[in-house]
């Protein structure tokens, strides 16, 4: 086995590093609670069954069920991915600093300005279709940032594009503490980012890492 990789069926939730109620009043120690413990471990979960399935798939040479184990691999592995990240790039008020050199010329020189950057990744996450999330990625392929809107975490991706910040705009993020005004709970939100966290990410990116943990 190659070092480092994750054995089939052997993903594991990892710690919030956080208490549970570090967010609040933003985000209320009952969402994080039931967010991180409840649907995180549930695409965990999923995304073994499906690892396993397919492992067992390979074996018997039966592939009848392929397209629903591969819509799971895509479904729940993506959604672990994601939330993985997002707990990161979160901090508590006051606690997440200013966005570092590298984030700031990089979205300068693709979005103009801060602010334009800003606006268009809170519009991508408040208008996402149905369950969604807000994305900005570093694009290898064209050596630049890049904000998406993402359906059901693998749908509108452009692939090699590595996640840099994201925002879980699903209603499990946000209806407990904001009920249906989504905009609401993303403005708040903004003002939770660990800009340290995202800085960090990028500088990883541009030598084609990712990271499902926060760095130290």
């Amino acid at each position: 086995m190659l070092a480092n990789m994750v054995p089939t069926g052997q993903h594991q939730l990892p710690p919030l590093p956080y208490t549970y109620s570090a967010l609040e009043p933003v985000i209320s120690q009952n969402t994080l609670r039931l967010h991180h413990d409840k649907h995180h471990k549930t695409y965990v979960d999923g995304l073994n069954k499906a690892e396993t399935s397919l492992e067992q798939a390979r074996r018997s040479n039966n592939y009848d069920l392929i397209k629903y184990w591969e819509n799971e691999l895509a479904f729940n592995g993506s959604g672990h991915i994601l939330h993985s990240i997002y707990w990161t790039i979160m901090a508590p008020l006051g606690m997440g600093g200013k966005p570092g050199s590298s984030t700031v010329n990089h979205i300068m020189a693709y979005f103009g300005n801060f602010n334009a950057f800003k606006e268009q990744f809170k519009s991508a996450a408040e208008k996402v279709e149905a369950s969604g999330w807000g994305i900005l990625t570093w694009q290898p392929t064209w050596k630049r940032l890049e904000i998406l809107m993402s359906e059901k975490h693998q749908n509108l991706t452009q692939w090699s594009g590595i996640p840099i910040l994201v925002c879980d705009a699903w209603e499990h993020a946000y209806y407990l503490d904001y009920q249906n005004n989504r905009r609401k709970y993303i403005d708040a939100w903004w003002e939770l980012i660990n800009w340290h966290e995202v800085e960090r990410r990028l500088l990883m990116a541009l030598n084609g890492q990712v990271t499902l943990t926060m760095g130290i």
